[in-house]
Formats: C-alpha cells, sequence, structure tokens
C-alpha cells in the first residue's frame, strides 16, 4: 500500500503524519514548537520525526503545508511571521535530500484547503473556499480538486481584505486576538456578566469562554459573536461575488463556536450579496479540525507524485 507524509509547519506546533491513498492518517508524530530555537529547531524535530515514520517503509512523496508565504512552484519559504529563520530557505530541497522522493510545499491554509475539499465538509463541492479563524485569519481556493494559485505569491489572503478604507482588515476583527480583546474591553464594561466572569478565570485566550458565555444565553455574548458573524460574512462576500464558491468552510479555533457560528454568517452572508447569487453558498464548519493540514499534507502528497 502506497503511504505519504504530510507535514504541518506552524508558529506553535509541528505534526508529522504518514497517511494513505484515501487521506487516513495511519501515524503520526507532534511537537511543540520552540520559539527561541528557530527554524534550525524546527528542522531539528522534522529530521527526527521523519526518520521514524520512515523507518519502516519509504514513502511515495512528502506534502508539507506551511504557515506563511511561500513560493509553491519552488518549495521555497518566502518569510515566517513568526519564527526566525525562514526566510528564503529552499524547504523542498532539504527535504529531498533527506527522503529522497518528491517533494510539495504550500501554505497552510492553501492545504487545509485541499484537505477540506478532498475529504472533509467540501467533498462533492466545487469550487470550495476555506476560510481559517485563529491567531489570525486565512483562506484557501480549491476548484475541481485543485488548489486556485493565481500569480505568485498563490495565497487567497482573504484576512488582509479591507472592510473600510482606514485600513480595518478581516483579520483585525476576526481573528483570535481581536476577539480576546474586545472580550477584555466588555469585562471592563459588564464585569458581572457570565462571559466576563469566564474571562477574568483566563489569563489569555478568552475567546475560548465565548461558547460557554453562549450556552449561557450571555447578551453581551450573543452581541460579539454576531459582530464576527457579520464582519466575517463582509469579507466572504467578496470571495463570493468573486469566485461563487459552492460552499465556504469555516476552520480554526473559533469555528468550534459551532452552528451558531454557522448560522450567523449564513444569514448575514445573504444581506451582502447580490441578489442574483442567491440562496448563495452553503457554510460549513471544518470537520477535520486539527489534522485539516496533515490530511491535506498527505493529498497534497499524493497528487504531486501523481501529475
Amino acid at each position: 500500500m502506497a503511504s505519504f507524509i504530510g507535514i504541518e509547519i506552524g508558529g506553535t506546533k509541528l505534526q508529522l503524519v504518514r497517511g494513505d491513498e484515501s487521506g487516513k492518517i495511519l501515524e503520526r508524530k507532534r511537537f511543540t514548537v520552540e520559539k527561541s530555537k528557530g527554524a534550525a529547531g524546527i528542522r531539528q524535530q522534522i529530521e527526527t520525526g521523519l526518520s521514524e515514520l520512515t523507518s519502516q517503509k519509504k514513502p511515495e512523496a512528502i506534502g508539507v503545508g506551511f504557515g506563511g508565504p511561500v513560493d509553491w512552484k519552488t518549495g521555497k519559504i518566502c518569510r515566517s511571521h513568526q519564527i526566525e529563520g525562514w526566510s528564503e530557505f529552499d524547504l523542498a530541497g532539504w527535504l529531498h535530500k533527506l527522503a529522497s522522493v518528491p517533494v510539495a510545499v504550500d501554505n497552510d491554509a492553501n492545504v487545509a484547503a485541499l484537505g477540506e475539499a478532498k475529504h472533509g465538509a467540501g467533498q462533492g463541492s466545487s469550487p470550495v473556499f476555506y476560510v481559517t479563524l485563529g491567531s489570525g485569519v486565512g483562506g484557501g481556493l480549491v476548484i475541481d480538486g485543485q488548489i486556485y494559485h493565481g500569480a505568485t505569491p498563490g495565497e487567497a489572503e482573504i484576512g488582509h481584505v479591507r472592510l473600510d478604507r482606514e485600513g480595518t482588515t478581516l483579520e483585525s476583527r476576526c481573528s483570535g486576538w481581536a476577539i480576546d480583546a474586545r472580550i477584555r474591553a466588555l469585562v471592563k464594561e459588564h464585569p458581572d456578566s457570565p462571559l466576563a466572569r469566564l474571562a477574568s478565570k483566563s489569563s489569555g485566550a478568552e475567546a475560548k469562554q465565548l461558547g460557554s458565555a453562549l450556552q449561557q444565553n450571555d447578551p453581551s455574548a450573543r452581541k460579539i459573536l454576531d459582530e464576527l458573524a457579520s464582519d466575517l460574512a463582509f469579507g466572504l462576500s467578496h470571495a463570493t461575488h468573486l469566485f461563487h464558491p459552492q460552499v465556504i468552510i469555516i476552520g480554526g479555533g473559533l469555528s468550534h463556536l459551532g452552528e451558531l457560528l454557522g448560522e450567523s454568517v449564513e444569514k448575514c452572508l445573504s444581506g451582502f450579496t447580490m441578489e442574483a447569487f442567491h440562496p448563495g453558498p452553503r457554510i460549513f464548519l471544518s470537520v477535520l479540525g486539527e489534522d485539516v493540514v496533515p490530511v491535506g499534507a498527505v493529498e497534497l502528497a499524493r497528487s504531486f507524485c501523481r501529475k
């Protein structure tokens, strides 16, 4: 049975998996990124994990989802916004020397979009637009099972779409850190609200408490959800008008808010799009969760070596 290696390289975590033709993960190695050790430390972890995953059987190819801009044609990293030491590094060439197999490298949001389109909530649909709401906001577009790149650098940077002429971006409104800041402001205004009480017990990452506050029918939490859904839908209306996706998939940490978020975004999106496009794309939540980039990386490897 053919197997493929999928690698997710992020600012806080590193995952290496071995998967099969169907995208099923057979084996996994996970590491915590030590930011102080920079890219060199991550490469050392990759060497260790790769050696363990390939000790019994050589893979057909390696796919990588990298957390930052890359040159997907060459496999060279442009830069990392979180970890020093990646700029202009030939990641594909380095991995090829280690494993002697074909290597494909792409932006992690593109790879996540591929994973959801082929093995997740987007199966059977095209085009599929994926947006991830985490520490930042990223996106990817898959058409007929292929990542759409356009001109270089080829990332669907939905997070940098402006919501006004003053420079407010989707990321500045809908990222995890943006919601954290909004909750901290709310704590000062309404210290007795359920969300304020929950958030006061957190040391950062206040957004993780939003779901619990919503379950308690907290009006303050509902206000933040409604603002998030409206801002996200407004940003996604541009992707809808330009690319006409059949489905839009929401991933990342904030997708854990569940169907309340999905339903609210779908309702708001209808109000921001031309009537000619109604009913518009369906909104789904990621079904692959934390495996979205590793599964997408396995699929990237599989498709790359089949060309």
